[in-house]
């Protein structure tokens, strides 16, 4: 045979994709634990969502292309009177949930937050539902949302476990498309070969930077980075659901494929990586980890790395509030994940720049005992010049045991302690806080918290008797999992 040719043996799909297949189409959720924990997830997301509708510069962004679209059974987005085809809705309702980075998250060898596929999730089950109804056949119900989001969050977060994106330079949302597309293919109907088809797609297109993450680039843009994924999950389900042919190989392909272009070499020194490292590492099945040990973000809006510096922070406030101007120097001890992301000095140029710095985070509530997202703001940054004074004070210090155990299965705590010493020589002890309230260790503690938070949210976009009302039916799982999902959304639209 010439030498300049291509064999041309089309392979099997690759079994990273049919691992993926098989567990959506096939997998039984059972696990009460994971159902429960879904639906805190549903309504902590959802009420993160509401909240962000408070803030312009995400409200600029949501509704039809082309205004005054009619869309026939068109998905709904919570909060807002919009009723939108599902791709665009999937980017509305993925926008309002991740704007204000407090939803939950999953902190491993890569960093994401599964909810933020709720975005297709929801888009594509309102949509189908009115449609079904309209065919004269049953909805789907809310229980078809719970066991996609526990699906979601398990495809995102085993992935995430052992393989690191950020460390080729490829930032986490790729995981939400890959999560986005599988989920929904199967709320849409698809075979196994149109999934297998969808998913291919879903790694073959072009993947996002995290360069919009870090300084001095940070922007808002990861804000609707996640929606802009799980809308694309949509498209390309819809795609092959569509008859669309597949790219088999689109992993493992030599020169071609996602694993030689992408996977291939470390970003910081674009070495090429050990052989065995140049391909996806899975250490366990898909079952329902995931969703069981998420991360609630109950507190603070703030990146979660920093979740536990806020808590010491307000510990500390009462006893450095009226002496802020005699700081000498603050220790923030902290571990290597929270180092490589959100360790920042200089200037800080939005909101976006703010809720990623570490420094910023614990600086506010040492000085006013609390964070809340309309501290990120320029006006209040602005305002306040204290906040930057107390950052030039911070040392950052690595322990190794932080690091060593944000990583350990049995433990995957996100710690961070605080000290503060003061020009006369005297200084406050050293508050550790190393699992945050939203933790699974801390589940007892922290569910009243979320329910709460869930309550303030609804208050800011519906009156008293309609939050009572979702309330009331988010609480009882029963009910909830058995609720249309297209009444289920009546309540959350205005």
């Amino acid at each position: 045979m010439s030498a300049n040719v291509d064999l041309n043996n089309r392979p099997d799909y690759d079994k990273v994709l049919q691992d993926i297949a098989d567990y959506v189409l096939t997998y039984r959720i059972t696990s009460p634990e994971a159902l429960n924990t879904a639906r805190n997830c549903l309504m902590d997301t959802l009420g993160c969502g509401l909240l962000a509708l408070r803030f312009p510069e995400c409200t600029k962004h949501l509704g039809p292309i082309v205004e005054g679209t009619v869309v026939p059974f068109g998905a709904r987005v919570p909060g807002t009177s919009f009723r939108l085809d599902p791709v665009k809705a999937a980017w509305d309702i993925g926008c309002i949930v991740r704007w204000l980075d407090y939803n939950d998250t999953w902190l491993a060898a890569e960093w994401g937050h599964p909810s933020d596929n709720l975005g297709g999730i929801l888009a594509v089950a309102d949509h189908l539902s009115q449609k079904r109804v309209a065919n004269g056949e049953a909805p789907l119900t809310v229980r078809a949302v719970l066991e996609a989001m526990i699906m979601a969050h398990e495809i995102q977060g085993v992935i995430a476990l052992e393989n690191s994106f950020n460390r080729v330079g490829l930032d986490h949302v790729l995981l939400v498309k890959v999560a986005s597309t599988a989920v929904c293919a199967k709320l849409m109907g698809a075979d196994r070969e149109q999934l297998l088809a969808a998913l291919s797609h879903a790694f073959v297109d072009g993947q996002a930077l995290r360069t919009y993450r870090h300084a001095p680039n940070a922007g808002s843009r990861k804000s609707w980075a996640a929606g802009d994924a799980s809308s694309r999950g949509v498209r390309l389900a819809d795609i092959a659901l569509r008859g669309e042919m597949g790219i088999p190989g689109v992993l493992t392909a030599p020169q071609w494929g996602f694993y030689d272009v992408l996977f291939s070499h470390t970003n910081k020194d674009l070495a090429l990586k050990p052989e065995g490292q140049r391909q996806f590492s899975l250490s366990q099945p898909y079952g329902t980890y995931v969703m069981e040990n998420v991360l609630f973000k109950i507190s603070f809006p703030a990146e979660f790395h920093a979740q536990t510096a806020c808590e010491a922070a307000v510990t500390l406030h009462p006893q450095v509030k009226d002496r802020l101007h005699e700081i000498d120097k603050i220790v923030i001890t902290t571990h290597e994940s929270a180092i490589r992301i959100i360790s920042k000095q200089g200037q800080l140029a939005n909101a976006a720049d703010r809720d990623h710095c570490i420094q910023y985070m614990t600086a506010v509530p040492l000085a006013f005992g609390n964070l809340v997202a309309e501290q990120y703001e320029d006006d209040f940054h602005a305002a306040h010049p204290i906040i930057d004074e107390l950052r030039e004070k911070m040392v950052i210090v690595e322990e190794p045991r932080y690091t060593r155990e944000y990583l350990e299965a049995d433990k995957r705590s996100i710690a961070n302690a605080i000290q503060v010493f003061f020009k006369d020589g005297s200084h406050t002890e050293q508050v550790m806080v190393e699992y945050p309230i939203g933790h699974r260790r801390r589940r007892a503690e922290g569910i009243p918290l979320l329910e709460d938070k869930f309550k303030a949210n609804l208050a800011t976009r519906f009156v008293g008797q309609r939050c009572k009302q979702i309330f009331e039916l988010c609480k009882d799982q029963a009910k909830l999992e058995a609720t249309p999902v297209h009444a289920f959304v009546d309540l959350l639209v205005i």
